[in-house]
């Protein structure tokens, strides 16, 4: 996680930011994914691509939350605190337990870890982006997507799956010489619709009932 808040904090400076704007977003925001893309739009001059962009992102975080709110504390400022702390990460970490109690020492643990973990490397990218000038001298620019490529690959091994996840990128790659900087990867989602498959109809003489092998099991019985 410093890693990659590093590589968040000096691709932040290298499009030219401010120095406050990472640090800041890190702390109010704290959602990884939606950080690098909403720097990217806002680099390229789309602010409000970047608004939608993180909201489309982060609307996994609704059902995430009515899962793991119990882990988060009973009182109102236990959830308030909490939904702040809640990453994919914690979320895995947490479901993972079946304990209450242990469920909740996990959320908060993985929470702050994370957090702490995520500012710390961000102020380290900040000061090493402006130490560098180029954030490539050092890889940073790639720690982000190595990492994204390393959580998915085990989710390439479903056939479903890795025909979405090529069919997105497909259509990412088609419309990036046509589209503005961030629509593509919107456009990506589309990508699901691999997914979709006409339902085959039975033919009209093709009932269960009336299949020899299912009346003789059925007259077995």
């Amino acid at each position: 996680m410093v890693a990659v808040g590093a590589s968040f904090g000096a691709i932040t400076i290298a499009y030219g930011l401010p120095v406050w704007v990472p640090v800041l977003m890190s702390l109010i925001v704290f959602a990884g994914g939606s950080q690098f893309l909403a720097v990217g739009l806002i680099a390229a001059g789309n602010p409000v691509a970047a608004v939608l962009a993180g909201l489309l992102l982060n609307a996994r975080h609704l059902p995430f939350g009515l899962a793991v709110a119990q882990a988060a504390g009973p009182r109102l400022r236990h959830r308030l605190i909490g939904s702040h702390l809640m990453t994919d990460e914690v979320v895995a970490f947490t479901l993972a337990e079946q304990d209450p109690a242990r469920r909740r020492r996990t959320y908060w643990l993985i929470g702050v870890t994370l957090f702490t973990s995520w500012n710390a490397g961000t102020a380290l990218g900040v000061w090493l982006g402006g130490a560098t000038g180029d954030p490539t001298v050092l890889g940073l620019d790639a720690a982000f997507p190595a990492g994204l490529i390393a959580l998915i690959l085990p989710s390439l091994r479903d056939r479903d799956t890795r025909l979405a996840a090529l069919a997105g990128a497909g259509v990412a790659v088609l419309l990036t010489p046509v589209l503005p900087a961030g629509l593509p990867v919107l456009c990506a989602l589309l990508g699901l619709a691999a997914l979709i498959r006409p339902r085959r109809r039975r033919p009209a003489g093709d009932h269960p009932a009336t299949d020899p092998a299912v009346r003789q099991e059925a007259a077995t019985c």
